[in-house]
């Protein structure tokens, strides 16, 4: 239950596991969101395995800290994670997108224990992070509320609805993080719908903004030390990520935001990983 006390080099080699555990989950020959899965390892590691307070045994406590994964395309990372906390069998990440399996290619909190909403609709994610924040306060709960956002997606106009919403109301217990890899399914952000720039914006809406490398450990969790400090306004960390990390021949590239694997690929990805690990 709740947080666990690892070192960073094993939330390091955890964040591998996790990579690993999405390269197998996408396999041979069906695609599969592999991108901007790889992109998020050692954001959700840290969340999960040293951040959170949440509990595998009983996933409705009501004490627990929440986790909105808003790029809910992004489902197989949080399966990852689930699945090594112990929230259903390691098995279960076998039969993924699998019809009447738990786990489908998106996040369904009817069907998977420790998803706590539907999402994949892009943007609609950081609303439900609000009202799960203002619930929490009003409920004098002191649980926090984390919430993934993608840079693709915040050029959907609910965002900054909700932006607005929880500087006004003074969210605090919300923190955010955007996955800022550049990429979205058909090219580069800056040619298809430029969201840039994005600190200058966030700050303008009224939150609280600090900037790291999301794959460096040691500085997601210094940060999240220093933001859950910060009061009266939301949070939101913006994490500069590769889209594809860790497989070499994925990292940067569009192609393999939803893509497919030859099993050429497969294997190499999996030796390229397992070598890491």
């Amino acid at each position: 239950m709740s947080k666990m006390n690892m070192t960073v080099a094993e939330l390091e080699k955890l964040a591998r596991t996790l990579r690993l555990n999405v390269i197998k989950m996408v396999g041979v020959g069906q695609k599969g969101h592999l991108g901007g899965s790889c992109s998020l390892s050692e954001i959700v590691t840290v969340l999960y395995f040293n951040r959170m307070k949440h509990d595998p045994e009983n996933p409705e406590w009501e004490e627990r800290d929440r986790f909105l994964l808003s790029k809910g395309h992004a489902a197989l990372i949080q399966y990852a994670a689930l699945a090594e906390s112990g929230y259903f069998p390691k098995e279960e990440l076998d039969k993924v997108k699998q019809l009447g399996a738990m786990l489908q290619g998106h996040p369904d909190m009817t069907t998977t224990p420790g998803v706590e909403g539907n999402t994949g609709s892009l943007g609609q994610g950081l609303s439900m992070a609000c009202g799960m924040a203002a619930g929490l306060r009003l409920d004098r709960k002191k649980s926090k509320v984390y919430c993934i956002i993608g840079d693709g997606e915040i050029a959907e106009g609910q965002i900054w609805e909700a932006a607005m919403a929880a500087a006004f109301y003074k969210l605090d217990n919300l923190i955010v993080f955007l996955d800022k890899n550049n990429l979205q399914a058909t090219g580069p952000i800056s040619e298809r719908y430029n969201t840039n720039p994005v600190v200058e914006k966030w700050k303008a809406f009224g939150w609280h903004v600090s900037e790291l490398d999301g794959h460096n450990i040691r500085e997601i969790i210094d940060t999240l030390d220093q933001v859950e400090r910060i009061s009266g306004k939301p949070k939101i960390i913006i994490a500069h990520t590769v889209k594809g990390k860790g497989i070499s021949f994925a990292e940067n590239v569009a192609a393999f935001h939803n893509g497919e694997l030859t099993k050429e690929q497969f294997d190499f990805a999996c030796a390229e990983l397992n070598k890491n690990n």
